[in-house]
């Protein structure tokens, strides 16, 4: 039975290794008790493969390093599949999360990714290396994100459409 387990183990390691951690933002919070002052952290993180797969989360704690930790869990929990077309996005889209909008657009090889360093933290680890972005109205980091997760999850491929419109792909190219 241990020699299962440890199989189990292995895989899950090799998953693992497989996404790279970035950490895009860490806030510092004061409770003000009797005392004095009580500190705690909040960490955004993404997680990706940098092949479509890609993860956000919120983490928070007394210490940074824990805070870290417990947000790359949270993002390893919401991973999602974005769909590329190439070395961009399939289409244009615009993604909203509270006062912050994100507008991102297929740009052609070479281009490199153009984008706030929130957004760029995301998008790279999701494996896209040429596209336009703009962020719109508000630059508040855990909205930009949550923008930015919406958008890439309204992504959709051509093979989807062509699929939900009961066409082929060469129809609709």
């Amino acid at each position: 039975m241990a020699g299962y387990n440890d199989n189990r183990r292995d895989a899950k390691d090799a998953v693992e290794q497989e996404f790279e951690d970035k950490v895009i933002h860490i806030n510092r919070c004061a409770k003000v008790v009797k005392g004095g002052r009580r500190f705690s952290f909040a960490a955004i993180v993404v997680v990706g493969n940098k092949k479509g797969q890609v993860g956000v989360g919120l983490g928070k704690a007394t210490e940074v390093p824990e805070a870290i930790k417990k947000a790359g869990k949270r993002a390893r929990k919401a991973l999602v599949s974005v769909p590329l077309h190439g070395t961009t996005i399939p289409h244009e889209v615009k993604g909203t999360f509270g006062a912050s909008s994100v507008l991102m657009k297929p740009a052609p090889e070479g281009s490199g990714v153009i984008a706030s360093s929130a957004i760029r933290a995301i998008l790279e680890a999701a494996g896209v290396k040429n596209i336009l972005t703009k962020s719109l109205r508000r630059d508040n980091p855990h909205n930009v994100v949550r923008a930015t997760f919406e958008a890439l999850k309204s992504l959709r491929s051509l093979s989807d459409i062509a699929k939900a419109r009961g066409k082929t792909v060469a129809d609709l190219q």
